[in-house]
């Protein structure tokens, strides 16, 4: 069989395996706003019969295999909050969205582990982890649509991996069905069990180009006695001191960004550059880190304020919000890695930007295509030479398709392409599972 069967056909065969009413939608019935997500997932030209919805991993699995003895393209997705990350997916049949597998498997509050089903909402999670005084340390976009399989597929986290580290670094097991359908287990359910963390690495952030994710285990962490955040603000020059100071130094936060004087004054903490940084701990913990911070600040001649309580849970919600909601359809939203120490230089030539202050990974929201490759340009070199303080990359998350279809989303420049497509091979030799959306167009 091809994959030009006609659209009814290919429902109908998916209608086999899930057999609910409303579990295969045909595209002309997909809700409007879900189609429009869609259509920016997906290169021009082709749009696809139908988004299936299956309801347990044997479904999953059985949906897989028919897609791929038919020869059907298939972009797997959660509820779609990021589906318009990375590159397009090209000649897409099918879409196949895990939001129903959304169970809870196993919560061991002894163990801080917890084993959940893909399409469980990663705020649903987060709110049954509470009632045991403990949390996931991640902090994707769209906490409250997000689902746990998505954020891994994405490798979403932000400003958390100042503590906790990276999606990857919480990450214990994982469960997927292949590309010819088949299920496929790495990692375990305890902390120490670090069998096949390497195939778990592969599948953080590999946007559903190996496999479809069906279920995860996580180690989880203790909810802080105690929270509190600092903003210091002001010129460049004294916020890089700051930021120096406070990555040399003893303190702990649990989380620390530098900041763009728009996305500053757009929340209105001030003028100039900011640093963020929240601590949590026990309350003396985080009061004497707080005033160490201020007093650092104070030197410096920065300006500087405490959040506590329901003014730090908003000014942080905030900061998410901002960051990710873009002005125009046009404004483009991208990724950056930088080393630290150049961070605060790159910030003061965008309007809207986050970096971490140790990682030195963040976002930026740029003008347009030429900005891009302006920054681009000013990450891989200065003066026209390769220097160590530049040196970084810069990926398009979400933008206009026009300007997707036109430049390299991804920017890759190093040496790992033939592995990669070596890898894409082995999980997946027809290329059915998110075709072009990774790098290289794999």
């Amino acid at each position: 069989m091809s994959n030009d069967k006609p659209q009814g056909v290919c429902a109908d065969y998916f209608a086999s395996i899930v057999g609910e009413e409303n579990a295969v939608c045909l595209w002309e019935n997909i809700e409007l706003g879900q189609q429009k997500r869609i259509q920016r997932a997906v290169a021009s030209g082709k749009s696809p019969s139908c988004i299936v919805y299956p309801r347990s991993q044997q479904q999953l699995a059985a949906v897989i295999a028919t897609a791929d003895a038919n020869n059907w393209r298939v972009l797997p997705c959660g509820s779609g909050s990021k589906l318009s990350w990375g590159g397009l997916a090209k000649g897409v049949d099918v879409v196949v969205s895990t939001e129903r597998i959304n169970q809870l498997i196993e919560h061991a509050v002894g163990d801080f582990t917890v084993t959940v089903e893909a399409g469980m909402k990663f705020s649903d999670l987060q709110a049954h982890l509470a009632k045991s005084r403990q949390f996931l340390a991640i902090d994707p976009t769209a906490p409250e649509s997000a689902t746990i399989g998505g954020i891994v597929a994405t490798g979403d986290t932000s400003s958390l991996r100042q503590r906790y580290g990276s999606v990857r670094d919480q990450l214990l097991g994982i469960t997927f069905v292949r590309a010819d359908g088949q299920v496929a287990k790495a990692g375990g359910r305890v902390v120490k069990n670090v069998a096949g963390y390497d195939l778990m690495k592969l599948f953080t952030g590999s946007y559903g180009t190996l496999g479809v994710i069906s279920q995860l285990t996580f180690r989880l962490y203790p909810l802080p006695e105690a929270s509190g955040t600092v903003v210091l603000t002001g010129s460049a020059e004294a916020i890089s001191q700051a930021a120096d100071i406070l990555r040399g130094s003893a303190l702990t936060p649990v989380q620390a960004d530098l900041l763009s004087a728009k996305l500053v004054s757009s929340l209105g903490l001030g003028q100039g550059l900011g640093l963020i940084a929240r601590f949590q701990s026990i309350s003396e913990s985080v009061k004497e880190q707080s005033n160490r911070v201020l007093e650092v600040g104070q030197k410096l001649g920065l300006d500087g304020a405490i959040f506590a309580d329901g003014d730090e849970v908003s000014l942080w919600q905030r900061l998410q919000k901002r960051i990710h909601t873009t002005a125009t359809e046009s404004v483009i939203t991208c990724k950056i890695g930088v080393l630290p120490t150049a961070a605060v230089e790159i910030l003061t030539q965008v309007e809207l930007g986050l970096i971490h202050i140790s990682s030195g990974l963040g976002l930026l929201q740029l003008e347009d295509k030429n900005q891009v490759l302006k920054v681009r340009d000013e990450l891989r070199s200065a003066k026209g030479e390769r220097t160590q303080a530049h040196r970084g990359f810069l990926t398009i998350l979400e933008a206009p398709m026009a300007v997707k279809e036109e430049i390299d989303v991804w920017g890759y420049t190093g040496n790992g392409l033939p592995l990669m497509r070596g890898i894409k091979e082995q999980f997946d030799s027809k290329n059915i599972l998110s075709p072009g959306r990774f790098v290289g167009g794999i």
